[in-house]
């Protein structure tokens, strides 16, 4: 099944962050719970987990881009 990730809220006050690096690109696997990539808001970088077991099929939010929470930021073919 194909899904989109969002950008999480990862604190009470954050209205957005930068992804500061991508961990996975396309065609890559991970398993649920592998840092996919990172985000930078205003006070800490942090590594974002993947929700479930996946392969990255597209990066919709490119490195350096800043993110509102809730946008769009990567579609995945998840795995059972």
């Amino acid at each position: 099944m194909k899904v989109i990730l969002k950008l999480p809220r990862l604190s009470m006050n954050m209205q957005e962050g930068i992804i500061s690096e991508w961990l996975k690109q396309p065609g890559q696997s991970f398993a649920a719970g592998e840092p996919i990539y990172a985000v930078e808001t205003e006070k800490v970088t942090t590594e974002v987990p993947a929700p479930c077991a996946g392969v990255m099929l597209e990066i919709m939010m490119p490195q350096g881009e800043n993110a509102e929470v809730g946008a769009a930021v990567c579609r995945i073919e998840k795995v059972d």
